[in-house]
């Protein structure tokens, strides 16, 4: 059984290649910011291919493959962005032999990209499981188009390897969905966020295991946030696009009746059951968020602005009420989308010292604050660049290590500028969707706040 999988490395061509000399270093995704030299040299690591036995280029010389790689992007001027792309093939402990895993991997690269771009492939020897590196260029030596990385190509790389895969007599895995749901949620496993899908899984399995009859199932669900088809066994957030049917998450109406028949014969679920009833809010926290803060907060200069910190505020205080404190007082966050929040916390920490350093509350404030980082960067751009024009027209030899330096502290300059021009854009592009999983919630809470009163008045 082969698994599969690649992803863009980006910055400058040399540094890729160059980063496997270190045998410490590993495949994880810390390659997504390092460059091609890194890379390749990482895969052509002599301790984890056996002396590079196990080492072959695919329309390059692998002696060469960075300058046959550099050589191609200078021929048709693309440079920058996306300079290769690194992918691995990864097999059962004890499936294959070393050279059975080369071959493999060759002809898995070959009929994969062999047409178009240029390929180091390498096995690599230091784990239990065997497994392949790919350094793909990300520029075609045949047309001088840039690789688009649609995740179609994912699927082929698989389909390819589990059809070498069968000729050898390698077990594959049959059946498996690739993605597990839509593009989105590939991307966002791929990134550690959980999807919708994998929200509504843990809310099926908590129904499950506190529930002995369907419409014990239900109500748990139903109390998390969902709206329910029970016709086709499907499910809801509201903001979802499209329900989900259990059967298509593994959950067919005879699993479901397997999980809960036991439950009605064990005499003492019945405890169980009454400590984890089918949740019901006591308190509703971001209508008491809003409320505490309505006569604190300071009125935006016009109708039209966002208030940024606001949104930040609200969101991180009621997508961090998940632990069992907050399911004891009930005042945990009904919505599925304000539950997903939670496994953004930390990302959310940096963004909102970003805003807080920069003393940023608004989206006006945001955009200028935008503006004004790009133009310094834009500013020291060109003064690096000068002093690079003047490098390369300098002879003495204390000159140049005098204009290298300045052009190094430009850079140091650079970096905090581009990282805080990066965050700011992010949380820019955040904005909508924070509005959205608000919004969501709010109106959540106050049904089912009305609910609650209506219960009151009956009583």
């Amino acid at each position: 059984m082969a698994t599969t999988g690649f992803w863009p490395v980006k910055g400058s061509l040399k540094a890729v290649i160059q980063y496997a000399d270190n045998p410490d270093k590993t495949t994880n995704r810390k390659f997504l910011d390092r460059d091609l030299a890194d890379a390749i040299q990482y895969v052509e690591n002599d301790a984890k291919t056996d002396e590079k036995l196990f080492v072959s280029a695919i329309n390059c010389d692998p002696e060469t493959a960075y300058e046959d790689m550099t050589a191609t992007k200078a021929r048709f001027g693309k440079h920058g962005g996306n300079v290769a792309y690194h992918g691995y093939q990864s097999f059962r402990p004890g499936e294959v032999t070393p050279e059975e895993c080369h071959r493999i991997g060759v002809r898995t690269a070959r009929e994969m990209w062999g047409d178009q771009y240029e390929i180091v492939v390498t096995t690599h020897l230091n784990t239990d499981s065997l497994h392949n590196h790919f350094i793909i260029n990300s520029v075609s030596f045949k047309t001088g188009r840039k690789y688009e990385n649609h995740i179609r190509d994912h699927i082929r790389l698989r389909e390819i390897s589990d059809h070498i895969c069968r000729e050898h007599a390698l077990s594959v895995l049959e059946g498996a969905s690739f993605y597990g749901g839509e593009k989105s949620a590939y991307w966002a496993r791929k990134s550690g966020q959980p999807t919708h899908r994998d929200i509504l899984k843990a809310d099926v399995e908590y129904a499950l295991e506190y529930s002995d009859t369907w419409r014990r199932f239900w109500d748990h669900l139903r109390t998390k946030g969902y709206e329910i088809d029970y016709e086709r066994r499907s499910l809801k957030a509201p903001s979802w696009g499209r329900a989900v049917r259990l059967d298509r998450l593994g959950y067919p109406d005879d699993v479901i009746e397997a999980r809960l028949k036991p439950h009605r014969e064990n005499i003492r679920f019945f405890h169980i059951a009454n400590a984890h009833l089918p949740y019901r809010p006591k308190r509703f926290p971001l209508l008491e968020l809003e409320q505490q803060i309505a006569h604190t907060m300071h009125p935006a200069h016009s109708a039209g602005e966002v208030w940024v910190t606001l949104l930040f505020f609200l969101i991180t205080r009621v997508a961090g009420l998940t632990g069992p404190e907050a399911e004891q007082a009930r005042c945990r966050p009904l919505s599925p989308e304000m539950r997903m929040e939670a496994a953004k916390l930390d990302r959310y920490d940096q963004q909102v010292r970003l805003l807080s350093k920069n003393e940023i509350e608004t989206d006006i404030q945001l955009r200028a604050f935008i503006g004004e980082t790009q133009q310094q960067i834009t500013a020291l751009e060109a003064q690096r660049q000068g002093v690079r024009n003047k490098l390369r027209r300098a002879s003495d030899p204390e000159e140049r290590e005098k204009l290298k330096q300045q052009s190094s502290a430009i850079t140091e300059q650079l970096k905090p500028l581009r990282k805080d021009l990066k965050t700011a854009r992010d949380i820019e592009a955040q904005i909508p969707a924070m509005q959205q999983t608000l919004e969501t919630e709010r109106k959540m809470e106050t049904q089912a706040l009305q609910r609650e009163r209506n219960r009151s008045r009956e009583r």
